[in-house]
């Protein structure tokens, strides 16, 4: 019979059996292993000559590496490679931005005011994760087209500058904070945007580094709309501008493969970075209050 004290004391890893831990492990290996495949496959075949690319068996590591002569062959295939990831940036910023605002505001006004109606729609704007991006995508064109947008950064930005997910994960991290301190600063004078602004966002810094991979994760790689919306140059992001790389009866797979990698990497680096506070902020999603 295990005492009160025993029982208090929670589970910890330590306690679960040897071989439970190597299955563990071995799942999460193989875990691992599956995922990181085709990012070691993309650089590899970044950094591969033609004529290694269709050769049985298949090899990881290239036997001639010429990455620099792929990523002189990625510029002359494709000059303006530096200007599409300059739109692809301005998007993406211009979506991020967009989103914290829209999505802070009405996740504040979600967690913390009553009125009327409320939990309705809440449920009205969660159920739009519900419905695919192609069942409304021809009357956003419509719009689109009859606000003179096409072709421009707005008809790219403004569209995406609202999430029902960011909504979701931002109203559930305001609800992890404690009302005494928004009660207080309240007290000395301050409104609720002050509140906002000065007080809850800074102490869901955790939300708001996942809000923030999610966010420019999604537009940085968003192809359907951009290539919808815009059909110039001046306009194109690096999704739409790498698939005029695929041609109908050759297409240069390591030209394509190094034009990946070099778009891959920011998003990369920016995981890294804020890996720990997404985690953090993933879990505190999932709490509820």
């Amino acid at each position: 019979m295990m005492s009160k004290a025993t029982r208090d004391i929670p589970p910890s890893y330590e306690w679960v059996p040897i071989p439970l831990q190597v299955i563990s492990y071995v799942f999460l290996f193989l875990g691992a292993v599956i995922m990181l495949l085709p990012f070691v496959w993309m650089v590899s075949t970044a950094c591969k000559p033609p004529q290694e690319l269709t050769r049985i068996p298949v090899t990881f590591i290239p036997e001639n590496q010429v990455c620099r002569a792929n990523l002189d062959g990625l510029y002359d295939r494709v000059p303006l490679f530096n200007r599409y990831l300059l739109n692809s940036a301005l998007t993406t910023a211009g979506r991020t931005l967009g989103q914290l605002v829209t999505c802070s505001l009405a996740a504040y006004g979600f967690a913390r005011f009553k009125f009327p109606g409320r939990n309705i729609l809440f449920a009205l704007c969660l159920a739009l994760l519900m419905v695919p991006l192609q069942a409304f995508i021809i009357q956003e064109f419509i719009l689109i087209n009859d606000l003179g947008w096409r072709d421009t950064f707005y008809a790219l930005i403004v569209p995406g500058t609202f999430s029902a997910f960011a909504l979701f994960l931002l109203r559930q991290a305001f609800l992890q904070i404690p009302i005494e301190l928004e009660e207080a600063a309240m007290i000395d004078g301050a409104n609720p945007l002050q509140i906002l602004i000065y007080i809850t966002l800074p102490l869901s810094v955790p939300a708001l580094a996942a809000f923030g991979v999610i966010t420019v994760q999604a537009a940085w790689n968003d192809f359907l709309w951009p290539l919808i919306v815009s059909y110039s140059p001046e306009t194109r992001v690096l999704p739409v501008g790498l698939s005029f790389l695929i041609g109908q009866r050759n297409t240069p797979f390591n030209l394509l493969m190094m034009g990946s990698f070099l778009g891959t990497l920011p998003m990369l680096i920016l995981f890294i970075l804020l890996q720990r506070y997404f985690i953090e902020g993933i879990s505190m999603s999932g709490v509820k209050r």
